[in-house]
């Protein structure tokens, strides 16, 4: 594995890790607020994805050992095209996959800038300002307490100062790229109605797979093969081969 930095238009130096096994197709991660390329979630996926694609991630600003403040997807998104920027030198094909407020990245990319194959939304806000963030429940607090990575969670830098941020739910009828959205069915931090709103909204190819799980890189940790398998046999179909799964499939659990 290869660890480097990159350079973003905005001087922050975004830290990489770069699995290479001689794919021509590469899945670029993009975790969400207090995890890190480097974390036990995001190693071990990244571990288990290069059986089939080369694999890069990379901390976002404000995390880990990239430089800056984090702003909640604010400027987030310019550290994301410097990444796949840096990938289109050498792949065929580049997809995105983003956890929680890193799948709320990978669909504003996309959107923007329609250069990737394909994405996977996990856990994605449709809107920034409606995560419910229910801490105190113990199906928040408790998955975070087995997370706890002293490392990782004291290499987090906020941002003190607030911004305008692009609401997923604005721009997911730009998305073109074919669109795997995840959810959690018992997720207490970005309840599923976002991943209804964003499904039901997108124009795109899409299908939508719902957990018995909680939030983002739980739905990996709690069903590990079956989250691989999803995602690999996403990526590996042909487009043509790719059906919507139409709303009327889904039983979502109600918005309250």
């Amino acid at each position: 594995m290869e660890k480097f930095f990159l350079e973003t238009e905005d001087n922050i130096n975004i830290a990489v890790n770069h699995i290479k096994n001689n794919h021509k197709e590469v899945i670029i991660l993009v975790h969400g607020w207090f995890m890190t390329k480097d974390s036990r979630a995001f190693s071990s996926l990244a571990d288990d994805l290069s059986a089939y694609f080369d694999v890069i991630s990379f901390d976002c600003r404000g995390h880990g050992k990239s430089s800056g403040f984090y702003t909640f997807t604010s400027k987030e998104t310019i550290d994301l095209k410097t990444v796949v920027d840096y990938a289109k030198s050498f792949y065929e094909k580049i997809y995105l996959i983003g956890f929680s407020l890193g799948g709320a990245l990978v669909l504003i990319h996309s959107a923007l800038n329609k250069d990737v194959d394909k994405v996977i939304a996990v856990s994605a806000p449709s809107d920034f300002n409606k995560i419910e963030n229910q801490m105190w429940k113990k199906e928040a607090w408790l998955p975070t307490l087995k997370k706890f990575e002293p490392e990782r969670w004291f290499s987090i830098r906020p941002s003190l100062i607030t911004r305008e941020k692009i609401k997923p739910f604005e721009i997911i009828k730009d998305v073109e790229a074919p669109t795997l959205f995840i959810a959690g069915k018992k997720d207490p931090t970005v309840c599923p109605w976002h991943t209804e709103k964003l499904y039901n909204e997108a124009l795109c190819t899409k299908k939508f797979e719902l957990f018995d799980s909680i939030h983002a890189e739980d739905l990996y940790f709690d069903e590990p093969e079956k989250f691989v398998n999803t995602c690999v046999n996403w990526l590996k179909s042909p487009s043509h081969n790719l059906h919507n799964q139409t709303s009327e499939d889904i039983s979502f659990p109600s918005h309250q």
